[in-house]
């Protein structure tokens, strides 16, 4: 392997891994109310 294969698969697991730690952190159980919040207040403003 020369060095821009080398490169090129250090990015692709770069971005992998940095789109793996958006998804964890998004559907962390802890945060389920942070991101439920805005849709019940939504909700709750139109009755």
């Amino acid at each position: 392997m020369n060095f821009s294969q080398l490169a090129y698969l250090f990015f692709t697991i770069s971005l992998a891994a940095v789109f793996a730690g958006i998804i964890a952190y998004y559907y962390n159980p802890g945060r389920k109310q942070q991101v439920e919040r805005p849709k019940h207040t939504m909700l709750e403003q139109d009755e």
